[in-house]
């Protein structure tokens, strides 16, 4: 019922925002992985509230821990069960949103929807349900990067009309995590905290774009027609909060181009490997894998809670207006860097799975 993403590997995320906790169910991971909380807990702290001053205050360690699936430090091959324990839940701030819609927040469909919502937070709605995506993400790396080589990465690339300049083929973690916007273009990271900062001060918000990033993708991954591994990381995508965006490759800008300069050309080395001189296609077609880097861009939205009045209505449609209020961030993207890495990694984990159940 939407709390399920993937096929063979397989997650169900629960809990809400002001709830006792948040967590997912993980199924489908191998057996005999070597996986402790020191592997997960390094991603949920890139992720959680009140890590610097363009974030939400929110105090939350976000410490998890690991309830099933795991034996003497290796996995069991049955589902993995992980919780964090909501400890700075406020909801007095939240009181006044128990009669008023929030302007572009999920209350009103959910409200229309289900005839009952959790206002406290958002519930379902707010970003905290994805602390069980970047566990399970947190597993689905580890995995990759043992068994298959495949490193996943994630960077702000843009804030607002902030434009980074990042080499896709060298780019590191160190480098990304080097500032805490999560741009590794350490000049343009200054502007885009400065502008993330002033826009705070001001009681508004600001949103940009996330550049994913995965390398060491063998040909192959991906099934047509249907789960084209684009069309898979495009869901999975959109699936995040504030999402308002997605391309692959050139993505829009290749409208620009010719067919003839468009086109990545084939070539083989001396020992017959095949590879593409270029890469408009972000390592993906016909739906498959070509074993170059698959990359893309995930465009988020302004955070939809801002310190200032705003017209809306109440649950009784009646016209009225409402301020924010409670502790949110003023700018969702360097938080947003470690969803879109779990939610890659889980794409990529399910695909390879399939790849090994139809063709090897």
């Amino acid at each position: 019922m939407g709390n399920t993403f993937g096929q063979l590997f397989r997650i169900t995320t629960w809990g809400e925002s002001h709830g006792g906790g948040v967590g997912v169910v993980l199924d489908g991971c191998p057996p005999c992985i070597e996986l402790s909380k020191e592997d997960i807990q390094p991603d949920l702290d890139r992720r959680r509230p009140g890590q610097s001053k363009i974030v939400t205050p929110r105090d939350e360690k976000d410490r998890v821990e690991i309830l099933s699936g795991v034996f003497e430090g290796k996995t069991l091959g049955t589902p993995i069960m992980m919780w964090v324990k909501n400890k700075d839940a406020r909801p007095e701030a939240y009181s006044e949103m128990a009669e008023k819609f929030r302007p572009s927040h999920a209350d009103f469909t959910y409200q229309t929807k289900y005839g009952i919502r959790n206002w406290q937070g958002g519930g379902r709605s707010s970003a905290r349900e994805t602390i069980g995506r970047v566990a399970a993400g947190a597993v689905a790396k580890k995995v990759l990067k043992e068994r298959h080589g495949v490193e996943v990465l994630a960077y702000v690339k843009q804030v607002q009309d902030i434009v980074s300049e990042v080499n896709l083929d060298s780019v590191t973690l160190e480098q990304i995590e080097s500032n805490m916007v999560r741009c590794p273009d350490s000049a343009c990271a200054e502007k885009m905290i400065d502008r993330i900062e002033s826009i705070r001060k001001a009681g508004d918000s600001v949103g940009g774009i996330v550049e994913g990033i995965a390398r060491g993708v063998p040909v192959g991954w991906g099934s047509p027609v249907f789960d084209r591994l684009e069309a898979d990381l495009a869901k999975a995508m959109l699936s995040l909060p504030a999402s308002k965006g997605f391309d692959v490759g050139s993505g829009f800008d290749g409208i620009r181009f010719t067919g003839i300069q468009h086109n990545d050309h084939y070539r083989a080395d001396d020992e017959g490997n095949v590879f593409t001189t270029s890469n408009r296609s972000g390592g993906v077609q016909g739906g498959i894998s070509n074993g170059q880097p698959v990359y893309f861009r995930v465009a988020f939205k302004p955070t939809a809670t801002v310190m200032h009045e705003q017209d809306t209505v109440d649950s009784s449609s009646k016209n009225t207006t409402l301020k924010g209020r409670g502790r949110h961030d003023p700018c969702v993207l360097p938080r947003a860097v470690p969803m879109v890495e779990a939610m890659t990694a889980l794409v990529l984990m399910d695909h390879a799975l399939r790849h090994k159940a139809q063709c090897t």
